[in-house]
């Protein structure tokens, strides 16, 4: 299993479509992959997980991958979070 922490930097947190770019981005791997925040974790290919946490802006968020491509997942997922600002 492999983790990486992020930060939040979009004004407006992780909302719909964010939302929706992150769970279409995991859903191409096998792996299992989790979103944590605060004290909860919940399945990064859920929507209405996602959208459960209420992520806003600055929010530390923690993304874990584990299964056969979860370096491929966290890197990924990493550079889509990058480019569209999402999160550093």
């Amino acid at each position: 299993m492999i983790e990486k922490q992020f930060t939040v930097t979009a004004e407006t947190g992780i909302h719909a479509r964010p939302a929706t770019l992150l769970v279409q981005t995991a859903s191409r791997f096998s792996s299992d992959i989790q979103l944590g925040y605060k004290e909860k974790k919940v399945n990064l290919k859920s929507i209405m997980g996602v959208m459960s946490l209420g992520i806003g802006q600055h929010a530390k968020i923690n993304i874990s991958a584990e299964g056969p491509d979860e370096e491929e997942a966290l890197k990924t997922l990493d550079e889509m979070l990058k480019k569209e600002g999402l999160a550093e």
